[in-house]
């Protein structure tokens, strides 16, 4: 069957876009989710409980679906995993004490973390274009921080260090995708994260109450909901059309910000979010990925 995509200018594109905006709404209510458990549910425990939960909801589909015994990349997986599961607890920190719309703001520098990553460790050209981007990538990112104004939150280096490791899983996708499928390697990445967050969670574990439960599973669900409106998303249009539409993310979060805790994000939020975003489309250049290979794998 002939792939839709945003190029042939058919109804894909448009529902491509609507996916994205389903996705970042779920992405907003998975912070606020977070913040609602913070300083109740310990960050290791909420890794565990939304991998598990998420696992739960797609398993049917591994087991009738994927050959997991095909892929080639048996530790890899549980490498990218380990590192997936240390990414999501690094957002939850800074969910849980930063400004909901200031984490997402520093999200959005993961495309710049990855940019110097591929010209370090896969020796990519690091062109003019680029070099600027990554400049403007962190002018913008210093923007939304204000270190020396007396307002840095310390918990925005946990957002950093999560954009810093999505970047580095990111890395692991290109290579890993030229000799994987999308399926195996969605599914591998599901089905290790939950053990592995399993036994991180054992060192500080209390049995949540039921509310508290119930918000964990909400959660886990909404995370693979949210994987699988932006992998259909990415299948049905190119990468350069739909990354603009990334940036809804940040009104999505501030506006459930506004509305469960009183959160305002302030005039530098916004520019330096609009700078940050700026230099991740500078840094794409317009290029398009290879979305059947390599699946988003963003929080």
């Amino acid at each position: 069957m002939r792939r839709v995509t945003a190029r042939t200018g058919g109804s894909g594109a448009l529902v491509a876009a609507a996916l994205m905006v389903a996705a970042a709404v779920l992405n907003a209510a998975d912070a606020v989710i977070v913040r609602l458990l913070a300083g109740e549910v310990h960050p290791l425990m909420i890794g565990f409980t939304r991998a598990a939960f998420g696992l739960a909801v797609v398993l049917p589909w591994i087991l009738m679906r994927v050959d997991l015994a095909a892929s080639p990349y048996r530790w890899l997986h549980v490498l990218r995993a380990g590192l997936k599961l240390a990414s999501l607890v690094a957002f939850f920190v800074a969910f849980a004490h930063a400004p909901l719309s200031d984490v997402v703001a520093i999200n959005f520098t993961m495309p710049i973390f990855l940019t110097l990553g591929a010209w370090m460790v896969l020796g990519e050209s690091m062109t003019l274009s680029k070099l600027l981007a990554v400049v403007a990538g962190f002018a913008g990112m210093l923007i939304v921080i204000r270190p020396g104004a007396g307002a840095m939150n310390p918990a925005l280096a946990f957002a950093m260090a999560g954009a810093v490791l999505t970047a580095v899983i990111q890395l692991m996708l290109k290579r890993m995708a030229r000799h994987d499928s999308t399926d195996r390697l969605v599914a591998w990445n599901l089905l290790t994260m939950a053990p592995l967050g399993l036994l991180a969670a054992l060192f500080v574990w209390e049995t949540p109450t039921p509310p508290q439960l119930s918000l964990l599973a909400l959660q886990g669900v909404l995370g693979a909901l949210n994987m699988t409106l932006l992998t259909r998303a990415f299948a049905l249009a190119e990468a350069s059309f739909l990354a603009p539409l990334d940036f809804l993310r940040l009104p999505a979060v501030a506006a459930l910000a506004f509305v469960f805790f009183g959160e305002v994000a302030g005039a530098s939020t916004w520019i330096g979010a609009a700078v940050i975003f700026g230099a991740t489309l500078l840094a794409a250049g317009g290029a398009h990925y290879n979305r059947r290979r390599m699946p988003p794998d963003g929080t």
